[in-house]
């Protein structure tokens, strides 16, 4: 499928039958593209770069070279995930960063959003094309393209020539997924035998919990909102909230207010959560959270969570607010 357009004939995959077909008919058409060469891999952990690089270990094995960037502003977890289930379990080829400290230093006093995000996808970039100009031999890189990427772009997406690499050596795109939509590429994950919990895994920001530490970033209050997101997260999946809601997660402003512990006044910052569903997150609309879930959450929150004594409920549709907060 070298084209980028969906032929109107093509079937909606939704069955796992659709799916080893669609599997065996890429994994035939990736060896013919690639034949014994290597390809290079960002691998986020996110769902379309985990359904991509499964598929490409089906198909060239140690051939897939896998780089995941730790920046440090990943969910609790995360990485973790990576390393067992492709380091693992797929034995797979795989780059492990961590450059947490790089990240946290060149952020640190920085409180204004845009110029976070711009510093985080640029240090990015910079960290995969060092590990790229160390390796040899790489012709061809992967990316999780998928058909709404290539629609939102108009049939032109912007594709990040790996750096560090000679100037005459272009590299040529593998891109199995480009022509599934968001479900299709789920189903084709659990057809793959990815842990579900990957494939469900809601949409995260390139920036991670980046956005979501308000203004300046500083490590406690990022340990912190780490530590309330996987509450939340581990509730919902609990109360069976997990799958009916699209996104949720906590934000962790940079401000505090006094509050009680051990008897004692303390000053402690808020975890606000946001729960929202949407079809094309254009628009969306507020998950109506039980009251008896918001207690257990709060409770748990404030009295494991280091530094945080409020939980606030952030009941604000777009429009008018943003999904993120930042």
């Amino acid at each position: 499928m070298q084209n980028n357009v969906r032929p109107e004939t093509m079937e909606r995959i939704t069955t796992k039958a659709l799916a080893d077909a669609f599997i065996a008919e890429q994994v035939k058409e990736i060896r013919e593209q690639v034949g014994d060469k290597k390809v290079l891999l960002a691998l986020s952990g996110g769902v379309d770069s985990s359904v991509v690089a499964a598929l490409l270990i089906k198909a060239i094995g140690k051939q897939l070279v896998c780089v995941h960037v730790n920046h440090g502003l990943m969910r609790k977890g995360e990485s973790e995930q990576v390393i067992e289930v492709f380091g693992k379990e797929l034995d797979a080829n795989l780059i492990y960063v961590d450059a947490t400290d790089r990240f946290l230093d060149l952020l640190k006093d920085v409180a204004e959003p845009e110029r976070k995000r711009k510093i985080i996808g640029g240090e990015f970039i910079k960290v995969f094309d060092e590990e790229a100009a160390k390796l040899e031999g790489i012709d061809f890189l992967a990316q999780g393209t998928i058909y709404p990427d290539i629609l939102e772009s108009d049939g032109v997406k912007a594709h990040h020539n790996v750096g560090g690499l000679p100037e005459d050596m272009a590299m040529e795109l593998v891109e199995p997924v480009k022509l599934l939509y968001k479900d299709e590429v789920r189903v084709v994950g659990e057809a793959l035998g990815l842990p579900h919990g990957m494939v469900y895994r809601q949409p995260f920001p390139g920036p991670g919990l980046g956005v979501r530490c308000l203004g300046a970033i500083t490590r406690d209050r990022l340990h912190a909102l780490r530590e309330a997101d996987a509450i939340l997260r581990e509730e919902f999946d609990n109360c069976g909230l997990a799958e009916k809601v699209w996104q949720y997660f906590i934000a962790v402003p940079d401000f505090k207010s006094v509050g009680v512990r051990n008897d004692k006044r303390y000053e402690g910052w808020p975890a606000i959560i946001r729960a929202i569903n949407t079809t094309d997150a254009m628009s969306a609309t507020i998950e109506e959270i039980p009251y008896a879930v918001l207690h257990k959450i709060t409770d748990r929150i404030t009295s494991e969570v280091e530094g945080i004594n409020r939980v606030l409920l952030d009941l604000t549709p777009k429009p008018v607010g943003t999904i993120e907060w930042e």
